[in-house]
């Protein structure tokens, strides 16, 4: 079975499970899972070819799904249904989670992301991996001189800091911890969303969104709906696509209203 790296914040009665996006990793939800430590125990798991899990030779979202809820069933999930929380790819992970495996998810958080295609609003994202991907790791010195490398593709110090989060040292030099070569030839599959349209979760949903953000819509909710008939959306306006970044007390109080509902 693929080795699925994760983390454990927070000591809470309630059993929650992060799911990071794109070129993410789990820890990228250390600051969520902090605030909500006094009532949840949070689970930040690496997805394969990200962090510190292992890489597979494709992606594939059935792959995807299948891997982690395996490693939910052999430990975090073994006491019953948890709730997941998803963000981008993550919320598609998650999403997939629901739908195939309902008896692993108490309640679902689907954070910036829709069943579908995201076309154009992906765009962005292989830009950074192909800047990423350029980086000459033979040469390269220190940390600094891969910021300075990135500021002529990637103009966002945000955008950077959060594809340097990925840069390692190995051995006598650097390596990026992401699969970036199967990451990069799967942009296509990662971007779309596969035939659900057979199954249900009828189990509690929170839609959030980033007003400011392109990957969804309200010309999604009917999708939404036909798949999750029991969600409700929660906009952040002031937010982009990284929500719990950009607006991290707004998300953390939204999720734990979420998380008290009965």
């Amino acid at each position: 079975m693929t080795r699925i790296a994760s983390s454990t914040v927070g000591s809470g009665p309630q059993r929650v499970v992060f799911i990071h996006g794109l070129l993410g990793r789990g820890k990228n939800f250390n600051a969520i899972a902090r605030a909500l430590g006094d009532r949840c125990t949070s689970l930040l798991i690496d997805l394969p070819n990200h962090g510190e899990s292992e890489w597979t030779e494709r992606f594939d979202y059935t792959e995807q799904v299948d891997i982690v809820a395996d490693f939910l069933r052999a430990d975090f999930a073994s006491a019953g249904p948890v709730a997941v929380v998803g963000h981008s790819m993550g919320g598609k992970v998650s999403m997939l989670l629901a739908l195939r495996y309902p008896e692993l998810v108490e309640r679902l958080v689907v954070v910036d992301m829709a069943p579908k295609d995201t076309g154009e609003a992906s765009d962005a994202i292989k830009g950074i991996i192909t800047a990423m991907r350029d980086l000459d790791l033979k040469s390269l010195k220190s940390r600094v001189e891969a910021d300075e490398i990135l500021q002529a593709s990637i103009e966002s110090p945000a955008v950077r800091a959060f594809a340097l989060q990925n840069l390692r040292r190995v051995d006598l030099g650097f390596g990026w911890q992401p699969n970036l070569e199967v990451l990069y030839h799967s942009l296509a599959i990662i971007r779309d969303w596969p035939d659900m349209s057979s199954y249900t979760y009828d189990g509690k949903v929170l839609w959030i969104a980033g007003g400011r953000s392109a990957y969804t819509s309200e010309e999604d909710a009917q999708a939404m709906r036909r798949l999750f008939p029991n969600e409700r959306r929660f906009v952040i306006k002031d937010a982009g696509h990284w929500v719990h970044s950009e607006e991290p007390a707004i998300f953390t109080q939204g999720l734990r209203r979420f998380l008290e509902r009965v």
